[in-house]
């Protein structure tokens, strides 16, 4: 199985900047995709931003120019760099990564973490 921690949520003034950071633990052949994808209380989940092992990165158009996503492929850890927050960006983010056990390297899975929440004020 393939554990995913964020950190790094918190309460935020408009305009200001976080950066969350998420750590996949456990028994891990290989991760490909890591993404950041966001929910609001009502609203479906979206993505926010992806890259791929090869540092390929992907954004929603509400966030480009605002946000950069990286990754650190020796750690298994990716961040969410977050600047001129706006009271929109408040959601639940959530890390996700695909990832291949040693126990099944045909297979590539989806995991999740528990998600970690970011409020920014007016």
């Amino acid at each position: 199985q393939v554990q995913l921690v964020e950190s790094g949520g918190g309460l935020v003034q408009a305009g200001g900047s976080l950066r969350l950071s998420c750590a996949a633990s456990g028994s891990i052949f290989s991760i490909n995709s890591m993404s950041w994808h966001r929910q609001a209380p009502g609203k479906d989940r979206e993505l926010v931003a992806g890259i791929t092992n090869d540092g390929i990165t992907n954004y929603a158009d509400s966030v480009k120019g605002r946000f950069t996503i990286s990754r650190d492929n020796a750690k298994n850890t990716m961040y969410l760099q977050m600047n001129d927050l706006k009271p929109e960006d408040t959601s639940v983010y959530y890390c996700s990564c695909t990832a291949v056990l040693p126990s099944s390297i045909s297979i590539s899975r989806r995991y999740w973490g528990q998600g970690t929440q970011v409020t920014v004020s007016s």
